[in-house]
C-alpha cells in the first residue's frame, strides 16, 4: 500500500512538472516586448547579410488581422533561412496583456512580437519610410548587405510580397 501510494505521488509530481514545463514555455513564447522607436531603429541600422521584415499592424485593424496569418506563415516557412521577421503591434499598452495576448495565442503566433509604444507617430514614420503615410498594415523588407528596401502601405498582394521577398534574400531562398 505504502509503495502504491509512493508511486502516485511520484507520477502525480512527474505530470505536474511536465505540465508546468509544456504550459508555461507556451505563455512564455506569448509575452510581448514593450519597446520605443530606438530599439526598432537598431534593427533598421544593423550592417547584415539577414533580411529582415518589420510588419506594422495592431489587433483593432480588420486588414492587418486578414493577413497575419499569411505573415506567419512565411515565418514557418523560412524560419531557417536568413530572415528575420518582426510582428511590430500599433495597439496601446494597456491592452497588451489582454486583447493583443489573445489575438497571438488564438492565432498561435510565434513570430516575434513587440508592441512599438511611440504615440508621437510623426516623430518616427518617415525613418521608416518618407512616403508612409501612417496607414497600416504597412510593410518593410531590408536588407542592408544587398542595399535593398522595399516598402509597402496597406495590405499585400501575396504573390508580389512573396516574390519581392525571394529577391531581397537571392541566396537562400531557391523556389
Amino acid at each position: 500500500m505504502r509503495s502504491r501510494n509512493l508511486v502516485i505521488r511520484i507520477g502525480i509530481i512527474f505530470v505536474c512538472l511536465i505540465y508546468g514545463t509544456c504550459f508555461g514555455a507556451y505563455s512564455q513564447n506569448k509575452k510581448v516586448e514593450i519597446v520605443k522607436f530606438e530599439h526598432l531603429q537598431k534593427v533598421l541600422n544593423q550592417v547584415s547579410d539577414t533580411t529582415v521584415v518589420l510588419h506594422f499592424w495592431a489587433t483593432w485593424c480588420r486588414p492587418c488581422m486578414e493577413e497575419l496569418p499569411f505573415f506567419e506563415e512565411l515565418n514557418t516557412t523560412y524560419n531557417p533561412q536568413k530572415i528575420k521577421f518582426i510582428l511590430v503591434s500599433m495597439d496601446f499598452v494597456k491592452d497588451a496583456e489582454t486583447s493583443l495576448k489573445n489575438v497571438l495565442e488564438r492565432n498561435k503566433i510565434k513570430s516575434k512580437v513587440v508592441l512599438l509604444d511611440e504615440p508621437d507617430y510623426n516623430s518616427w514614420i518617415d525613418l521608416i519610410d518618407k512616403e508612409w503615410s501612417g496607414t497600416i498594415p504597412a510593410t518593410l523588407v531590408l536588407n542592408s548587405n544587398l542595399r535593398k528596401r522595399k516598402f509597402y502601405e496597406g495590405k499585400v498582394n501575396v504573390s508580389t510580397f512573396s516574390d519581392e521577398l525571394k529577391k531581397m534574400c537571392p541566396v537562400t531562398i531557391q523556389n
